[in-house]
């Protein structure tokens, strides 16, 4: 049964409706706009969009609610790399959820075993890069007989590294009576070709190129693995005025207001779910100054006509650079001045740097407060809050109790424990354990790359032959990483490949950025370079 529901004015399944709002969609992108209804209709189209922009929905949405019962491949994705594929086979597969479709990605460097096992378990819906894709067509692996649509996503940058004629191939031998959708962020005349010659009268879909105005405020980034930890410890470092800070998800803005609620900040939610009246409420405490926070989602925040906002914080970083824009606007307001912030996870970096570059903005990164500048703070809060109240002298009731304490012990220490007390409540009173420092980069082993102390080494299959530097490493890597070029520690040139010691706290952003890059026109393949002693 179809319905209107609130995304967009778009009329989609019931079970598709549910899965956006679970994954927390509130209205389309321009992208998802434009294309979804042309979809929906049957039409081929070629969708002109960069990575970022919800592409990824906008043919993922038609593709699940066409998808029948029956378990045969009904779509297949082409993708340009690994990482790519498996982004657009989680996505897909949460829109898919609640009509329990089977998405399998599929790409070269896992064994293809595993592969054909998880195709054999009756799949509807296959992403794969060109190559591997094609080693099961012609294994009989993945049967085309049933596929109803074809994509082809990042389809110039396919074009790129080789995959023209396993695409042509592919398109040649899937049915003709499919529907194709190409997105590309330019397109090159081999994509062209492909379109006229495999497409059916395919409709347009470009993303409005319209000039972009960034306001005049500072803008920074913070790069973290743990972003409650991270804005806990820059409002404890004291950020001092009003703050609006923006999730993705309505879910995000109530899971964050609890979060710091349950750290002692004054913070409230505002998203789609309120009621005008609560909304309305919480409004007002915020322009009364009532409430120094602000968490909200995009659509929230629409329309918002607050002055003197002297922080946006990104915790989402958002999906598209107008929507970047949009948000940052909301501070520097009326010739005061403002400042952006942006949490962004090591994999998200490559975003940040496409809002930089279409945005035509500079986002500089900056370090997280310290522990130190975080008791720095309090020292010098506890220290006012003293002053204050010694001045005014009305502690007398408190005397008998410093007078008992100061038989057994200093009064320094006395003082000391008072001030833990006032400061930490009951958790002063707990026995705790001396804790290990953990690396920030939980996700990846990175202690046993053959690197220096504090130093990750890695290996990229370019060298010698391929007419590579030391000092071209060190600009490429510097530059696409965002990270000192002083930094950078011993680099080993040989005939077919290097070795490049980092340090630890980059590995992870270096090994993302690089991964996907090129140096004097040779696709960079970059790995941990594991120490054998």
């Amino acid at each position: 049964m179809a319905q209107t529901d609130n995304f967009g004015e778009l009329i989609l399944e019931k079970r598709v409706v549910a899965a956006l709002k679970e994954m927390g969609f509130e209205e389309p992108s321009p992208i998802q706009q434009q294309a979804i209804p042309l979809l929906l209709e049957g039409k081929d189209i070629i969708g002109q969009a960069q990575t970022g922009t919800g592409k990824t929905a906008a043919f993922g949405i038609p593709i699940v609610q066409g998808i029948e019962e029956h378990r045969h491949v009904q779509a297949l994705i082409m993708s340009p790399t690994r990482e790519l594929a498996i982004q657009v086979a989680e996505e897909i597969g949460k829109i898919g959820r609640n009509k329990r479709i089977k998405v399998v990605p599929v790409y070269g460097g896992q064994p293809i075993d595993r592969q054909i096992r998880a195709l054999k378990s009756g799949v509807q819906i296959v992403i794969g890069t060109p190559g591997r894709l094609l080693d099961h067509i012609h294994r009989g692996t993945i049967k085309l007989n049933h596929v109803r649509y074809l994509v082809l996503d990042e389809a110039d940058e396919m074009l790129d590294m080789g995959f023209i004629d396993n695409m042509e191939e592919i398109m040649a031998n899937v049915p003709g009576e499919r529907q194709t959708m190409l997105f590309s962020a330019t397109m090159p005349r081999p994509i062209l070709g492909l379109t006229k010659k495999y497409m059916r009268a395919p409709q347009m879909v470009t993303v409005s190129k319209e000039e972009i105005t960034v306001p005049l405020i500072d803008q920074y980034y913070f790069e973290t693995r743990d972003k409650i930890e991270g804005i806990s410890r820059l409002l404890d470092a004291g950020l001092e005025g009003k703050s609006i800070i923006f999730c993705r998800t309505k879910r995000g803005v109530d899971d964050l207001s609890a979060s710091l609620g349950s750290r002692g900040y004054i913070a409230e939610g505002l998203h789609g779910d309120l009621t005008q009246a609560q909304r309305d409420r919480v409004m007002k405490k915020f322009r009364d100054g009532r409430l120094d926070i602000l968490i909200a989602t995009d659509v929230a925040a629409r329309g918002l006509d607050i002055d003197n906002v002297q922080y946006v914080i990104n915790f989402d970083i958002p999906q598209d650079p107008e929507s970047y824009v949009h948000r940052i606007g909301r501070t520097g307001r009326a010739g005061n001045t403002g400042v952006a912030l942006t949490f962004i996870l090591p994999r998200e970096f490559r975003q940040l740097k496409l809002i930089e570059r279409i945005a035509r903005t500079r986002i500089r990164r900056r370090e997280l407060p310290t522990t130190s500048d975080v008791m720095a703070h309090q020292r010098e809060q506890i220290i006012s809050k003293m002053q204050s109240l010694l001045e005014m002298g009305h502690y007398a009731d408190y005397m008998p109790i410093v007078t008992s304490l100061g038989k057994e012990y200093e009064m320094e220490e006395v003082a000391a424990a008072a001030l833990k007390l006032m400061q930490e409540g009951n958790k002063a009173l707990e026995i705790r354990e001396e804790k290990n420092t953990i690396s920030d980069l939980t996700n990846r082993d990175f202690s046993n790359t053959g690197g220096r102390p504090g130093m990750v080494r890695f290996f990229l299959n370019i060298g010698r032959s391929q007419n590579i530097t030391v000092p071209e490493l060190v600009r490429t890597i510097a530059r696409e990483a965002d990270i000192p070029a002083r930094s950078i520690g011993l680099i080993n040139i040989f005939d077919k490949f290097s070795f490049v010691e980092v340090p630890e706290q980059f590995a992870e952003r270096v090994m993302e950025v690089m991964r996907k890059n090129s140096i004097r026109g040779n696709k960079v393949n970059i790995e941990l370079a594991h120490s054998h002693n």
